[in-house]
């Protein structure tokens, strides 16, 4: 196509630029309602045959929308070890903890951000503890890949969103930290990690690391029947399904180890 002139100036051709954008739009958006549609067929496959063990106690803590987690009340106390991976810039769950039970909190994130919002945020709270690590199976360094959009801040050592690599961090299991922190035993741990929980809880079982709670987010999209195998692992070692809210992009469960009411009548 010819450039354009008008008064005395001479323009570029606009309309393939404009053309491919819009063909671009299109294909993101079509690319966008295909995956959405598997993943309302995933969801509601796994909300069909999951089983839920009602309990009585269950209390919802944090932000109405991206932090709040259900936890069952009689198994948590002033004495509780609880570990939260996963931060991002919201920690109204772990201030939630502290206030109802008067327990100290550790929470992990490798992501600068994170840090920086976290301890401005609980600089009036010594029982919050930040710790500059992710969780995972194993003590090492991985690369950790950009959110799906900018602004946004939590990021993927597993490159859930086919992203390009945004900084190296460390990574430790929750063993090695317990190890580290003197501790012997979770009564609860949180995860949130944007695709790495399959391997941190898979690592954690194979530990014989079994907290009193889980509540565990699984990220989505992630390969198919990937929630499904990982509650099936938990629920063979030990673990009961007590809380669910699933819908296509978003997965938040909670577990209780059957044990559990009985470890904390002996502490």
């Amino acid at each position: 196509m010819a450039p354009t002139r008008m008064a005395g100036l001479e323009l570029l051709p606009m309309v393939p630029d404009a053309a491919l954008r819009v063909v671009r739009t299109a294909r993101n958006t079509a690319q966008k309602q295909a995956t959405a549609s598997v993943l309302l067929a995933r969801s509601r496959a796994f909300r069909k045959q999951m089983r839920v063990v009602p309990r009585d106690d269950l209390i919802r803590l944090g932000s109405a929308g991206y932090g709040f987690w259900v936890v069952p009340g009689r198994l948590l106390g002033e004495r509780s070890v609880c570990y939260l991976g996963g931060v991002g810039e919201d920690i109204t769950f772990d201030l939630g903890l502290i206030a109802r039970f008067g327990c100290p909190v550790h929470a992990f994130d490798p992501v600068p951000r994170s840090q920086a919002f976290a301890l401005a945020a609980a600089a009036h709270e010594p029982r919050f503890h930040f710790h500059p690590y992710g969780l995972w199976s194993s003590d090492t360094t991985l690369a950790f890949h950009s959110p799906s959009h900018e602004g946004y801040i939590s990021h993927s050592a597993t490159n859930i969103h086919a992203t390009g690599v945004a900084f190296d961090a460390q990574v430790r299991s929750v063993q090695s930290l317990m190890a580290e922190l003197g501790h012997d035993h979770v009564d609860l741990l949180k995860v949130s990690a944007e695709g790495s929980e399959y391997e941190i809880l898979r690592g954690l079982l194979a530990d014989g690391v079994r907290p009193g709670v889980i509540a565990v987010e699984y990220a989505q999209p992630a390969p198919a029947g990937q929630g499904a195998a990982s509650t099936a692992s938990l629920e063979h070692a030990g673990y009961d399904l007590v809380d669910a809210s699933v819908s296509p992009w978003n997965w938040k469960l909670t577990f209780v180890h059957r044990d559990a009411a009985s470890r904390r009548a002996g502490a």
